[in-house]
């Protein structure tokens, strides 16, 4: 069944469909370049320590940012990053 309108999910899906998204989420948080990225930004927090609470690390810029300034490409979209852009230790 679909959720209601004002329900907290983003997304409205039907239960199968959001079984098989999870799926498929899990499946590509798993992949080497997101463990290593995952890994890599561990790393650099604890190092960072108190003045990264609250922040993501950006791998392209390479510094912590608000949550919000680490979506989108800095504003461009999702489409002009690459493999290439991301500085993994």
């Amino acid at each position: 069944m679909f959720e209601l309108p004002n329900s907290p999910l983003k997304q409205r899906l039907s239960p199968q469909a959001r079984r098989d998204k999870a799926a498929r989420d899990l499946a590509f948080a798993k992949t080497p370049a997101r463990r290593a990225k995952k890994a890599d930004a561990q790393r650099r927090r604890r190092a960072a320590g108190a003045k990264a609470n609250g922040m993501d690390y950006d791998h392209k810029d390479g510094k912590f940012k608000s949550v919000a300034a680490n979506r989108g490409n800095d504003g461009q979209g999702t489409k002009k990053e690459g493999k290439r852009n991301y500085r993994i230790r």
